[in-house]
């Protein structure tokens, strides 16, 4: 199916996502569903563009204790290569004999030495040995103040702590019909000041040319005082609304996206955080509604959150009328 060739001229643009706009240059999403943008860059040497400390700083957990591991490893590994190479006699207290004994002794010297433990019963002898030993403590001293400084980097970094639901559901509301998508704060770290802006991404046909039009969506309500459980945020679908007079053809042959952005104040860091989201076409539902994720507590005093139940919806039937 062809792209839109007509789409709603009353729905306002938005000029300043910094995406490209030429659909024939781009390809696929342009963020992916976790928000992260859907981006690969090449042209640049890797060294040039390479940041460890943000690297290190975003790198999934997993990763980031498999590189310390591996790390330590390597750098005792060398340095125990560096002892043999002076020479086993050149470190008193060893005991063993066979080669494999040697470099293990020699493996567990260096960690010692590294980690500054220096337990006593090997230890160097002459300049070579312990001027490696000397450089080695240094060496630690230095990664270990660097390891401090990265996890508490990690501990300590901003994040939004936002779960979104999988899926944007276009559903019957107030005589007619809304698209509708909800999130929820899955820590104790409530966020004051929120504020949400939506964009929808679609292809259109324009003067001949492929091109990627973006359009504010409205939001029935797009700011909160505060966000401590879920919010189902809503954008009707009438005269203002980008997807008015659209049909599902419509939408899925202008491969559109929904782009969602939030901001808000952080208590627990006293800082700014940030969150996106984006819902592909092939993530609405037509014709459902959200089921509801919270209840009151069995003593009636508080509110029970579910938050396995942010994707759950029921179906919902949309208005004959609609064009959808």
């Amino acid at each position: 199916m062809s792209l839109l060739k007509s789409f709603n001229r009353r729905a306002k643009t938005e000029n300043e996502t910094g995406l490209g706009t030429n659909t024939s240059m781009t390809g696929g999403r342009f963020f992916n569903a976790d928000g992260t943008p859907n981006i690969h860059v090449q042209g640049m040497k890797i060294w040039a563009r390479l940041n460890l400390y943000h690297m290190f700083l975003s790198m999934p957990k997993w990763k980031f204790i498999f590189s310390v591991i591996l790390f330590f490893i390597s750098i005792n590994l060398l340095f125990a290569g560096i002892y043999l190479f002076i020479g086993i006699d050149h470190l008193n207290g060893m005991i063993a004999h066979s080669p494999l004994e040697k470099f293990g002794e020699a493996f567990f010297f260096s960690a010692q030495t590294f980690t500054t433990v220096g337990y006593g019963r090997i230890s160097p002898i002459g300049f070579a040995a312990s001027f490696t030993a000397a450089l080695e403590a240094l060496v630690g001293l230095m990664c270990f103040a660097l390891a401090t400084g990265l996890l508490y980097g990690r501990f300590a970094k901003p994040r939004a702590y936002i779960k979104y639901s999988k899926n944007a559901l276009f559903v019957p509301f107030r005589n007619g019909v809304a698209l509708m998508f909800r999130m929820v704060p899955y820590t104790k770290n409530f966020l004051v000041n929120v504020e949400v802006k939506v964009t929808l991404a679609l292809q259109v046909l324009e003067e001949g040319i492929n091109k990627t039009r973006f359009f504010n969506v409205p939001l029935d309500i797009a700011k909160a005082n505060t966000l401590v459980a879920n919010w189902t945020l809503v954008h009707m679908i009438n005269e203002e609304s980008p997807l008015f007079n659209l049909s599902k053809d419509d939408i899925e042959s202008g491969k559109a996206e929904l782009l969602v952005f939030v901001q808000g104040f952080d208590e627990s860091f006293s800082n700014t955080v940030i969150s996106r989201a984006s819902y592909l076409y092939t993530d609405f539902v037509y014709g459902a509604k959200f089921a509801a994720m919270y209840n009151p507590s069995s003593q009636g005093d508080s509110t029970v959150l579910h938050l396995d139940k942010l994707d759950d919806f029921e179906p919902s039937p949309l208005p004959e009328n609609f064009k959808l």
